[in-house]
């Protein structure tokens, strides 16, 4: 299970004295344990890729920020906790392969308009399950739908 292979992780961080990685994978297993808590059970993989989809969402915004406030040494902390992060992700999808998942949920919906566009999200982010962001996904589709 990811749960496993993240504790793991968070022991070797710990024996070379990682400080980036074993604080950011403490925080990831501490949002974990919360998400257990109200679900009031374990999590599944999948459960647990979503929470690290939000906490890499998270650290983009906050470097983004970080750059306009011009704290570069902030900003660059960020990043490297989503690089982190992002290393218990699926693989994301090719520009290529999430244009032709979006074109063809468009064509089995037959939408045509701007107004079919949570239909086709909702159909599209249910096929890549974590292998785009959604707000990659959402631009596609609004571009698509245009």
């Amino acid at each position: 299970m990811l749960i496993d292979k993240i504790q793991e992780d968070l022991k070797q961080s710990q024996l070379r004295r990682d400080e980036i990685k074993t604080s950011t994978l403490r925080l990831l297993l501490s949002e974990v344990k919360n998400a257990q808590i109200a679900k009031g059970g374990d999590l599944s993989d999948e459960e647990v890729i979503i929470i690290a989809q939000k906490e890499v969402k998270k650290r983009s915004e906050a470097a983004a920020g970080f750059r306009l406030g011009g704290k570069e040494d902030q900003a660059l902390k960020e990043e490297a906790e989503r690089k982190v992060l992002e290393s218990y992700l699926p693989v994301q999808l090719s520009e290529e392969a999430l244009t032709k998942i979006v074109e063809e949920s468009i064509k089995e919906l037959g939408a045509s308009s701007i107004q079919d566009m949570g239909r086709v999200m909702g159909m599209v982010m249910g096929k890549v399950k974590g292998q785009a962001d959604g707000g990659v996904v959402s631009a596609l589709v609004k571009e698509k739908l245009s």
